[in-house]
């Protein structure tokens, strides 16, 4: 039995289940284990990124011209961690920034001509890491657990920028309806 099975195994009772079985566990361990994979596979076959990296890489190929700053806010990444990510990929030659044709102010990337096997090859490892994980599960169960999980990830988006709203108008007076600031 492997370390992981073991894991699982734990007492649990009504009032405390199994933390390693809770859902917010369990999706960190599979996010961690996917980028394990993947970055064993990269360096298994000579790719010279991370997976982060990829992830960049794979999101300039999807919008290519888009902003170092909209690829940040994706990546939830601070921009100067962006930038080093992007000094790296420049200096792989795969990625090109380019001055904005109307605002001077942002950067936009751009794929290099070497950057297409790459991202080839990432989509590749990508998708074998996707068999791997799904393995045993049929294609209903696939569409459905994708399905699920970007129901998730929109709920919690929307929870974040509900959020983020209440936290800027709390900061801003302003914001408050005048009624508001009037009565207080």
């Amino acid at each position: 039995m492997t370390r992981n099975h073991v894991a699982t195994e734990r007492v649990e009772t009504d009032a405390f289940p199994a933390a390693d079985r809770s859902f917010g566990f369990l999706v960190h361990d599979v996010s961690r284990l996917v980028k394990r994979r993947f970055e064993r596979a990269a360096r298994h076959t000579g790719l010279p990124i991370t997976r982060r990296q990829a992830a960049v890489l794979l999101h300039i190929a999807r919008s290519e011209g888009v902003s170092q700053a909209e690829v940040a806010v994706w990546l939830d990444i601070e921009p100067i961690a962006l930038v080093r990510m992007l000094d790296k990929l420049h200096e792989e030659g795969l990625v090109e920034r380019r001055a904005h044709p109307t605002d001077r102010r942002v950067r936009t990337l751009w794929l290099q001509p070497a950057a297409r096997p790459v991202v080839e090859r990432i989509l590749e490892i990508n998708m074998t890491i996707r068999e791997e994980a799904f393995a045993g599960l049929g294609s209903a169960t696939r569409d459905a657990m994708i399905a699920a999980l970007g129901s998730v990830k929109d709920n919690l988006m929307l929870q974040e920028e509900a959020a983020a709203e209440r936290s800027a108008t709390a900061a801003d007076p302003a914001a408050e309806p005048l009624a508001d600031r009037v009565a207080s």
